[in-house]
């Protein structure tokens, strides 16, 4: 049986990075109906499409399933090879994940420390929502990904990491400026908000589980970032649903109050990552696996 031919994939790739067969071109330093020949040469062989050619171009199912695993291989090949040439490493090993921005702020960096000190990687983590992340190990993008489904895309495990809890929380300043009366629909519709985007459907998710509200008709603001989460709440500008994790110090020192103390949300969450791992990407499986098992709740 003839294997695949890798030029057709390492074209396919060119043409997702570049956004275009004319700058695929230019990268692969071919012509433009070189980089198209390659690709349907590749759909042929495996009898269906792998590119939807619009702008930008989309990958296919089966388009996913080669570029991870052309990631994979090359991956794997630039650990192999100074090995087989009996050449120091002189490349950094690429490796990308996907997280949400509540572990990147909380555990993922303090896991990721020691494999990044010890090996001669360099890590690009991409950030978005926990149910948005997983696509992008099913796309072929990233090589393991942080997210809370719980359910393995194809050729992928999911091992379970722990839960996040999510408190809401204000200064005192503000509590005592919008929720004197008690936290109830009244105050809630009152009260500025904070959310991470248009994504973001954890905090509907809260006022609709505990308070039978919409969030449409409340004053939210929205910030891409977790940090300037705290900060937005420190400073009395809006409440906001925050990992407990990420403001023990806070809570501790009184410059945050958990106004609804009986009313949290738990996130559970999986690390997403290919079965037939070996080198780096072992490592670093491992190392997000014990270190989140060690500081996230575990049920």
């Amino acid at each position: 049986m003839r294997g695949l031919d890798y030029k057709g994939i390492e074209a396919l790739d060119a043409v997702l990075a570049a956004g275009s067969f004319e700058r695929a071109a230019m990268m692969l330093f071919i012509s433009q109906s070189a980089v198209s020949q390659r690709i349907k040469q590749l759909e042929k062989f495996v009898a269906q499409p792998v590119l939807i050619r619009e702008q930008p171009p989309r990958l296919t199912e089966i388009g996913k399933k080669l570029m991870g695993l052309y990631r994979r291989v090359k991956l794997m090949e630039s650990e192999l090879l100074p090995d087989l040439m009996n050449e120091a490493l002189d490349k950094p090993l690429k490796v990308s994940i996907a997280t949400n921005a509540d572990s990147l702020s909380t555990w993922l960096l303090p896991a990721l420390e020691p494999v990044m000190k010890r090996r001669h990687v360099e890590v690009s983590i991409q950030v978005d929502g926990e149910a948005r992340t997983i696509e992008k190990v099913r796309s072929g993008e990233v090589s393991g990904a942080i997210g809370s489904g719980a359910h393995p895309v194809s050729g992928c495990l999911a091992d379970y990491l722990g839960r996040m809890d999510y408190v809401c929380v204000a200064s005192p300043e503000f509590y005592q400026r919008y929720f004197a009366d008690g936290v109830n629909q009244h105050s809630l519709v009152q009260a500025p908000s904070v959310s991470y985007n248009q994504y973001d459907d954890l905090h509907q998710q809260f006022l609709s589980q505990f308070f039978g509200l919409s969030i449409q008709g409340t004053v939210r603001h929205q910030v891409a970032s977790a940090e300037a989460f705290v900060k937005l709440a420190q400073s009395g500008v809006a409440y906001c649903l925050i990992p407990k994790l990420q403001i023990l110090t806070e809570l501790e020192r009184g410059e945050l109050i958990n106004v609804t103390p009986k009313c949290y949300l738990s996130c559970h969450i999986y690390w997403h990552h290919w079965q037939a791992e070996s080198g780096i990407l072992k490592e670093i499986s491992q190392a997000i696996i014990d270190y989140a098992r060690a500081v996230l709740e575990q049920e």
